[in-house]
């Protein structure tokens, strides 16, 4: 379909299946629009979903500018393309830095809002200051690594980290798509997103206040081996009243690729709870 546009002019590449209740699908920094196909495919039987390119990732526009990347832009892109579709509410699915961006968009916008899933969230959260700013010079590398040494060098080195090798060691054939596609990314964008988003956005221990008022259902999925992000996903579902948490067995952290059957399962969950009203059914409500 044609891109969007966002607030400030941007276009956004967007491509979205099936009918029925809408779920909007936000991306990993490390993903793009294709990166939740196991879950387009296995839900566009009953639902309306929708996926895209954040600005930064071809073949969404890249701007230059440093100022028009931030989690308060990124939030309302997602706005942006629930407004351009005529999508009045959805559920909000979001994987990493989308996930994120899903709880801004949770927290700013509730009425746009059915439900919100946050998968291996928690990257560069910590409750130790040493360890925040130990994540925040590991951000600023990265961001110079994309700047400095080009997409693919980059790429090849990003997707190699260690929450991704649990992928990597199961399947060999998800992972080898999972690192072309990043492969095939903008070297710009990438340092863009990293230097003025995800080393920029405030932590989960930052938003606790506001975490602690969200009224949305939330579900939390992580894998076991994500070490980055169990310690955020555990304080998620300590501190949002309607938060569940799944911890997924021997798993990493592009986990809706690496384990989609469970991830997708989980979703169908939460979406028929929330469909009948019952997802707080278990506490009596």
């Amino acid at each position: 379909m044609p891109k969007i546009s966002a607030a400030d002019g941007t276009k956004l590449y967007v491509e979205e299946v099936g009918a029925g209740t809408p779920v909007v699908f936000v991306h990993e920094y490390a993903g793009d629009y294709r990166s939740f196909e196991p879950q387009l495919r296995h839900f566009c039987r009953r639902y309306r979903c929708v996926s895209y390119s954040q600005r930064g990732y071809p073949p969404s526009d890249v701007p230059p500018e440093a100022a028009r990347y931030s989690q308060d832009i990124a939030r309302d892109d997602v706005i942006a393309v629930m407004d351009a579709l005529s999508i009045d509410k959805a559920h909000i699915v979001g994987h990493s830095m989308g996930a994120y961006t899903a709880l801004h968009v949770g927290i700013k916008y509730p009425q746009r809002c059915l439900s919100v899933t946050a998968a291996g969230c928690g990257w560069g959260s910590f409750a130790d200051p040493a360890q925040r700013e130990a994540m925040r010079a590991l951000a600023a590398e990265t961001g110079k690594m994309f700047a400095e040494e080009g997409i693919a060098a980059a790429a090849a080195k990003y997707a190699d980290a260690p929450m991704r090798q649990a992928f990597k060691h199961k399947d060999p054939r998800g992972f080898a798509e999972f690192a072309r596609m990043l492969s095939e990314h903008s070297a710009e964008g990438h340092a863009q997103t990293m230097l003025n988003l995800q080393l920029k956005r405030p932590t989960l221990w930052d938003m606790e206040a506001q975490l602690k008022k969200f009224s949305l259902p939330l579900l939390v999925i992580v894998g076991d081996e994500d070490d980055l992000c169990l310690d955020g996903s555990v304080f998620l579902k300590r501190t949002v009243p309607t938060a569940a948490l799944l911890v997924v067995p021997r798993a990493g952290h592009t986990i809706n690729s690496e384990e989609p059957a469970a991830f997708n399962a989980a979703l169908a969950e939460l979406f028929a709870a929330v469909d009948a009203g019952r997802w707080m059914a278990h506490k009596g409500a």
